[in-house]
């Protein structure tokens, strides 16, 4: 079975991915990242659910990107609850964090001779990201195939799989369930409570509320 470095956040999108790379036969290796963000509860969703959707190894790696802020999800500011406006960047973009991430996991796979990187960027429903871009991984895919021994030695050449980019979050949720995913096991809100409850009001709540919705079914996890 062919191995596979899949970043895995423990949301809806990396673990809709992750069950994607299974289904095509690649054994996943989950890379999750702690990064100082304020909606760390999803850490503890991806370490608990790795295991149960078939990971062969799941790596937690700690990046403090705190240290350089410029995010509501790694600085004190606030994360918006009344949307967000299409035409603008939003504030919980944190600065290069894809390319940081797509990198850690680029050497990862060099390391396990895999060549195959498997990300769950969405480019319809999702907040305006400049990096979960087609382009973006395009882009990216040319950088792991010049900057790498393997790639360069001949060994093969890399490719990042971005298997949601085209897809609505009602069709990524379809897709999920038809993969048995359980979605009560995830968490996507940036801003949840103490006690780990979704605000519901977050631009990444409103999506994937927004995604239940189109799918017909109730979202399983608890709102506040």
């Amino acid at each position: 079975m062919k191995k596979a470095v899949v970043l895995y956040s423990g949301g809806l999108d990396s673990t809709t991915c992750m069950a994607i790379a299974c289904s095509e036969g690649f054994a996943p290796y989950a890379l999750s990242f702690a990064y100082g963000q304020r909606h760390s509860i999803e850490l503890q969703k991806a370490r608990e659910y790795a295991p149960r959707i078939g990971a062969a190894d799941h790596l937690v790696v700690e990046v403090d990107m705190r240290r350089i802020g410029g995010s509501a999800l790694t600085a004190d500011l606030e994360v918006p609850k009344e949307g967000v406006d299409p035409r603008e960047i939003p504030v919980t973009y944190v600065p290069a964090r894809n390319t940081v991430f797509l990198s850690f996991a680029l050497g990862w796979a060099e390391v396990l001779g895999a060549f195959d990187i498997f990300i769950g960027v969405n480019a319809l429903d999702y907040s305006g990201y400049p990096d979960c871009r087609p382009e973006y991984i395009a882009s990216f895919e040319q950088t792991a195939n010049l900057a790498t021994r393997a790639a360069v030695q001949g060994e093969g050449r890399y490719r990042i799989h971005a298997p949601l980019i085209d897809l609505t979050k009602g069709e990524i949720i379809r897709r999920g369930l038809a993969l048995g995913v359980d979605y009560s096991l995830t968490h996507s809100c940036y801003d949840p409570t103490p006690e780990g409850l979704a605000c519901g009001t977050c631009d990444s709540c409103r999506l994937r509320l927004k995604g239940f919705a189109e799918a017909g079914i109730s979202d399983p996890v608890t709102y506040c």
